[in-house]
């Protein structure tokens, strides 16, 4: 599709004139909420205006004005080329030009995205009639001070010619409180204090109230003209209080969301466009992909800066489900021009979008760009601009000005990763946020326990999209991981050589079977993500949360999210519901041995009773202690495992089992290539759970799995028993003599057969 990319489109339509009174206003407004780049309009071969930005929202007056409309396209190319011959060659990590024009960066390709270049009107088209004056712009300001929560109303107006000299009046109203004031020239400003509001709080920390808050624009009536309803606003609101406290300590510089006073260890996801053509996601596509990440314990969802700013209705569900929204602003993996017609563009852009999101309580932190900053100082950058503007000017000056001005109640940082000043490395570890992909590309994920950074905002781990969805992208391929149709949708540099580096420092690579090597790379991809997120969470405060890259995918590729392009969940995304869980019982490898923590971040005391097995592959218990250890609300607490419970360092033979109120944590001194793992034996059984119906054609079936040897990670793949079933877990690992029960929902094939092929674990090397 690469010429589409290339080519001119235009869009044409006829526009009527006014055919009713009620339809016959002071003023016609014609509005394109999104255009898709560079695009001259015209009405009846006048030209209304041109644009050159996917991002922001465009308003023409066609009062009186009908005849053939036309929005011609340029190429994004052709657009970017000529910025590019204006201001010069800036450094990219990508071969497209997508730093020169603002449209969606990975619309040019990405390391998990194809190149599609998209011309065209992606978001509504609209007239609207207005007399008078109409509400043009209104900006809440949500705090909350001594129990009372105030929203600071400033109001923006605009008038028609004839409504000029009429005397405006704007009220206001938001639970229960109401107010109201006159307009002064364009503008006005409306206070109203709600006592003791209840409060929005973040997922698992308490619920999501939202208030409806309305404003009113009328004409003040007289006996020439009687009172007029002019327009009318609403949107809604949540009262909490969010500070992001960067204050330094004896670690660095910390980096920790404290919201309505609780400090708060982030769970979090990055996000990308969750579609190569952003506007087929729907209202329902968000609703269901973010009930997802709600599901699996994330109460953070930061908007990657090489994609778009959603549409409302993503913002809406986070308000609903209490997910924290951190929104980058648009720039990613590159150097920006900060000259003309750019600068301009990108300040109109942000004016926009932080006035069109603010109302979000779900939106808790503005970003000024992804990896920039880092480029500059670390990706030999700063001598191949040799003084020239590469974003430094919007992320350090610009931006921050207009968050200040516009959405002071909210905290904004430079970049991801930033240290917080140019004293310190952009991507320190002990100064703010931090990205970690060293591990991924070099080295074994074991290494994520090698440091604590104050805040991880990207790490991540690769692995395959599900069975079905590679067999509904490359029907009747034989598929392997070096097969044509799965190299073209693995888009990382090396990505198949990290995939198998990563599997072979634990397991036996597989040759010539790929469902096993399927199998493995989604094992490794899910342990990695856990090693990481287990060793910071038992390390909060000084870490103060993790964001795994990534959550989604925008087409069926081999990538590090944990839903893949047709929306199945890998076994990274159940890891997430374990890892993510108010309540985390873990064991990692220690200075001194193993280390227990349990991590606590419900509102209530843990009192736990911990039983640690030291045990043998063939199932023998060789020790066992009891411990009863209580972690108080949003707290950890790490010892270290007493010497006799603890394996030795180099056994081969000897694991650790520690489990306390239904959560498990599992320790395995050698690799699995090493451990002597027993030959895998366990009973299938198949049922219908009670109150369910048939299995076929839509219904539950319940697989129950017993153990006669331990079994490590097993694995249900159901949609290996057709392509809409779903079971209810990812990997378990079960000692001799226990028994799980899986439910899977929408399966084809329910025999116990098929059943037991659609079951994988790890076997003996």
């Amino acid at each position: 599709m690469a010429w589409e990319g290339r080519r001119a489109w235009t869009y044409t339509r006829n526009l009527e004139p006014a055919r009713t009174a009620a339809e016959r206003h002071e003023r016609t407004d014609l509005v394109f909420d999104g255009l898709d780049t560079a695009a001259v309009i015209t009405l009846d071969g006048h030209e209304l205006g041109r644009t050159r930005n996917m991002h922001r929202r465009y308003r023409f007056d066609v009062t009186d004005r009908h005849g053939p409309l036309r929005v011609e396209f340029t190429s994004a190319y052709e657009e970017a080329e000529a910025v590019r011959a204006r201001t010069g060659e800036r450094p990219n990590v990508y071969p497209e030009p997508f730093q020169y024009i603002r449209k969606m960066a990975c619309g040019f390709g990405w390391d998990w995205g194809p190149t599609l270049v998209t011309a065209g009107m992606w978001r509504p088209v609209r007239l609207e009639r207005w007399s008078t004056a109409r509400l043009a712009e209104v900006r809440p300001l949500v705090t909350v001070r001594d129990g009372v929560g105030r929203v600071e109303l400033r109001i923006d107006i605009e008038r028609t010619e004839q409504g000029a000299d009429r005397h405006l009046e704007v009220s206001a109203r938001v639970g229960g409180v109401q107010a109201q004031g006159t307009v002064t020239g364009d503008s006005a400003v409306l206070i109203l204090d709600v006592p003791a509001p209840d409060l929005w709080w973040p997922r698992g920390y308490g619920e999501q109230p939202l208030y409806d808050l309305e404003v009113t624009l009328v004409s003040r009536g007289t006996e020439a003209a009687p009172e007029r309803h002019l327009d009318s606003w609403s949107r809604r609101i949540g009262f909490r209080d969010v500070v992001l406290d960067r204050s330094a300590d004896e670690h660095g510089t910390g980096f920790t969301f404290v919201v309505n006073g609780v400090p708060v260890f982030a769970r979090g996801v990055n996000w990308i466009p969750d579609d190569v053509f952003p506007s087929r996601v729907t209202p329902d596509r968000y609703r269901t992909r973010l009930r997802q990440a709600a599901e699996a314990g994330i109460d953070l969802v930061r908007i990657w800066g090489g994609g778009i700013y959603e549409d409302d209705a993503f913002y809406d569900v986070c308000d609903e489900l209490g997910l924290m929204v951190w929104q980058d602003f648009l720039f990613a993996c590159a150097a920006y021009p900060e000259e003309q017609p750019l600068r301009g563009e990108v300040e109109a852009e942000a004016r926009d979008n932080v006035v069109r999101l603010m109302p979000h309580p779900s939106l808790v932190l503005w970003n000024g760009n992804n990896e920039n900053l880092w480029g500059f100082r670390d990706w030999d950058w700063e001598p191949a601009l040799a003084g020239d503007s590469w974003g430094g000017g919007y992320y350090l000056d610009l931006l921050p000005r207009i968050v200040a001005e516009l959405d002071p109640t909210r905290s904004y940082t430079a970049g991801s990763p930033w240290s917080g000043s140019w004293d310190h490395h952009p991507n320190d570890p002990a100064h703010g946020t931090h990205h970690s992909w060293e591990v991924w590309n070099r080295r074994d994920y074991a290494e994520y326990r090698d440091s604590v950074p104050r805040f991880v905002s990207e790490f991540g781990w690769q692995a395959p999209p599900a069975m079905a969805t590679l067999r509904r992208a490359l029907p009747g391929e034989d598929l392997a991981p070096d097969s044509p149709g799965m190299l073209h949708h693995q888009k990382a540099e090396d990505g198949n050589g990290k995939l198998n580096r990563g599997v072979a420092r634990h397991f036996r690579l597989p040759e010539d079977d790929f469902d096993h090597w399927h199998y493995l790379t989604q094992v490794v991809q899910a342990r990695a993500i856990a090693a990481g997120i287990e060793h910071w969470r038992s390390h909060w405060p000084v870490c103060a949360g993790t964001v795994v890259w990534q959550l989604n995918d925008c087409w069926p590729v081999s990538s590090w999210a944990a839903v893949d392009g047709d929306g199945r969940l890998k076994p990274l995304y159940h890891e997430l519901c374990r890892v993510y869980a108010d309540r985390l019982l873990t064991l990692q490898p220690g200075a001194d041995g193993p280390v227990l923590a349990l991590v606590n971040q419900s509102a209530e005391p843990w009192h736990a009773s911990v039983t640690l097995r030291r045990m043998r592959a063939d199932g023998t218990v060789v020790a066992q202690q009891p411990l009863d250890l209580t972690v108080p609300a949003r707290q950890v607490n790490r010892q270290t495992v007493p010497g006799e419970s603890a394996p030795d360092a180099r056994s081969v033979k000897e694991f650790l089992v520690a489990d306390a109120d239904g959560l498990r944590a599992l320790y395995f001194p050698a690799a699995d290539k090493d451990f002597a793992y027993p030959e895998p034996r366990y009973d299938v059984a198949v049922g219908v759970p009670v109150g369910a119906g048939a299995g076929a054609g839509g219904g539950s079936v319940e697989v129950v799995v017993t153990a006669h040897t331990l079994v490590r990670d097993l694995l249900l793949q159901a949609d290996r028993l057709g392509p809409d079933a779903v079971c209810d877990s990812g990997l378990h690992t079960l000692l001799p003599g226990e028994q799980i029960r899986l439910r899977v929902n929408n399966a084809a094939q329910t025999g116990a057969n098929a059943v037991r092929a659609a079951l994988f674990c790890v076997e003996p090397a």
